[in-house]
């Protein structure tokens, strides 16, 4: 018996109860102890990867993996924090239905919460088993005991029990994923150490007091009630200037988002999350939406009278239309993400493919061209033009944008993307055209630095004959990059293709967190706060027996992708990009103008890069659009 479960990728995992799990065919020891129980339980839910680091709080969980026969895998990441991140990547990547870490007690358990909250946020199912002090030594103030009850609360409000007795150990993890499952979000357990190693009780008795529970995923809801079809297909046939916005609850839903765009003249803008559900290449896609998005999204969205949202939850309200500019609809799959960023007028409750399907029967036919759709594919193209003219310019030493334009036309058709918080995402919204086939994310909601690296790892888990490129600042590979690298020459002769591409923009500075002090405090640039050590990213690599490469030449940029991508094991590049590279928003208002001057005139250490690169970025991306006639 199996039932489908949609991940985040758009795909239908098959989460069967009739698993040979380990453990229920014989492969489980003589006398199973609840470690044992547990690991085949959650097999039979599609838990076969553990992220995590080890510890005596959970050393009956370790035992009881070895047990398996590596039908589960322990995957040793460097640090706790790590585990959550790569739990939450393991199903963004399509890795399986249900992220899992595990974790020990105390220091281990606190190292986690970062991670999962990246998964609680960002809506994907995962499950923590988090190891904990031993039941008679609890409320002694034991060594590194934490009431990790009050700690997990708010992370995993959803679900969150300690396992006191072994014959709970079935319904404790069946509700854990199937609550993590139907509401996406992050549920956790807390196991003793001693119980761990208690015999199990596979099947509790049939008697007051104890559950007999369902391994079975529940059925979601798929497509919303003709009626309410019909009245969001009237509201958006009426538009002559329709927008979408597109998020991750999209993605899978590719064909019908092209569809339902073709046939009502529409263009589409993406959140980051939902970069992969369009083909970046198409002339109406105007790409990222936001302070990180593209001067087209934020033109369409100040223009359009009809707006359809699916499948996203952007929180930046001012880069929707203007309260009553636009009659709105809105899909997702979580009806209490609806009507949250905007005033729709209608709110259909759906999963993004079946629902777009079902609208596009109650659409009718399409207006054909329209002049709504030229001038969106006009002020795309220009925008395209434009950032590929600033990608050229002159940098010192080399500038950041020439290298994510370079790396575009470069990538294979199967990559897996995996992005960092900071300049690095900005570059990699205006600059990398995501095309079918490709896989990308990112700490969308969290916007945590330190997420690229544990992203990539779990992405290359679960795909391990797909090539990954990760795209990182050097702020964020100081925070866990360079530890995380141990995981990779750790594992990476396992993967079937080794090609695993790190960019680190060594630019010296948090640039970023630099820039938003400058533009929105008016404050100068704060050596002790903001510069970071000059490392040599290549050379810890080569260290580790990866492959390492340094530029700190644009000439050196043409060939450097394809060395990288052709390179018979992982590779580090150590690029020396310049901080005074402005990453200009959508719409630069006459405040951030000011208070940027203000940052200059106050004694910016770095004022001439920032007049140096300023004026020519600033003439570029805001030349005015040339209109017919």
């Amino acid at each position: 018996m199996a039932c489908g479960v949609r991940d985040s990728t758009g795909r239908t995992s098959q989460v069967s109860a009739d698993h040979t799990a380990p453990g229920e065919t014989g492969t489980m020891p003589r006398h199973p102890t609840v470690a044992d129980h547990i690991v085949a339980r959650l097999f039979s839910w599609g838990v076969h990867r553990y992220f995590g680091y080890p510890g005596d709080g959970i050393n009956g969980l370790t035992s009881a993996l070895q047990r398996t026969d590596e039908r589960a895998q322990f995957v040793q990441v460097r640090h706790e924090e790590t585990a959550g991140f790569a739990a939450s990547a393991h199903v963004k990547y399509g890795g399986g239905p249900l992220g899992c870490a595990l974790v020990t007690s105390g220091p281990g358990a606190i190292h986690l919460l970062n991670g999962l909250y990246d998964a609680k946020l960002d809506h994907q199912p995962v499950i923590a088993l988090v190891g904990h002090t031993v039941v008679t030594a609890e409320g002694g103030g034991y060594y590194q005991e934490v009431d990790l009850l009050a700690l997990y609360k708010d992370v995993a409000a959803a679900f969150l029990a300690q396992l006191d007795h072994p014959a709970q150990v079935r319904h404790l993890v069946d509700r854990a994923c199937r609550t993590a499952l139907a509401r996406r979000t992050v549920t956790a357990l807390i196991l003793p150490a001693d119980l761990q190693d208690k015999p199990a009780v596979p099947d509790p008795p049939h008697a007051h007091g104890y559950y007999q529970t369902s391994n079975v995923p529940s059925s979601t809801p798929t497509v919303p009630p003709e009626a309410d079809l019909r009245r969001a297909a009237e509201v958006l046939r009426g538009g002559e200037r329709v927008a979408m916005l597109v998020g991750q609850g999209a993605l899978g839903a590719k064909d019908e988002v092209r569809e339902v765009a073709q046939r009502l003249g529409a263009g589409v803008a993406t959140a980051l999350l939902g970069f992969t559900a369009v083909d970046h290449r198409e002339p109406w896609v105007t790409g990222a939406i936001g302070l990180l998005g593209t001067r087209p999204s934020w033109q369409m969205m100040s223009r359009c009278d009809r707006l359809l949202i699916v499948g996203s939850n952007m929180p930046y309200s001012e880069f929707y239309p203007p309260p009553g500019q636009a009659r709105g609809v809105q899909i997702d799959l979580d009806g209490t993400q609806l009507g949250l960023r905007y005033p729709t007028e209608v709110n259909l409750t759906g999963d993004a493919a079946p629902t777009l399907r079902a609208l596009l029967r109650e659409l009718g036919p399409g207006p054909g061209p329209t002049e709504w759709r030229t001038e969106i594919t006009e002020a795309t193209s220009t925008w395209r033009r434009v950032q590929r003219d600033l990608a050229e310019q002159d940098a010192d030493p080399v500038n950041p944008q020439l290298l994510f334009s370079t790396l575009s036309e470069r990538l294979p058709d199967n990559v897996m993307l995996a992005v960092d918080c900071g300049t690095a995402t900005a570059w990699y919204a205006r600059h990398v055209q995501v095309r079918p086939g490709m896989l990308a994310s990112l700490s969308g909601t969290l916007l945590s630095m330190g997420g690229a690296m544990p992203y990539a790892l779990s992405a290359k888990f679960a795909h391990p004959d797909r090539p990954l490129v990760a795209l990182i600042g050097d702020g964020a590979m100081q925070m866990n990059g360079v530890n995380e690298l141990i995981t990779v020459a750790k594992y990476w002769r396992s993967w079937a293709d080794p090609r695993f591409v790190v960019l680190v923009l060594n630019n010296r500075d948090l640039a970023f967190v630099s820039w938003e002090q400058r533009s929105s405090e008016g404050t100068p640039m704060f050596p002790d706060s903001q510069q970071l050590p000059d490392i040599g990213y290549h050379q810890w690599a080569q260290v580790l027996g990866l492959h390492g490469e340094l530029v700190d030449s644009p000439d050196q940029v043409p060939g450097l992708w394809d060395r990288a991508l052709a390179a018979d094991r992982p590779t580090v590049i150590n690029a020396l990009v310049d901080p005074a590279e402005l990453m200009l928003p959508p719409h630069f208002t006459a405040e951030q103008a000011r208070n940027t001057a203000a940052a200059v005139l106050r004694g910016d250490t770095d004022w001439a890069g920032i007049i140096r690169r300023g004026l020519p970025a600033t003439v570029a991306s805001y030349r005015p659009r040339r209109r017919k006639g």
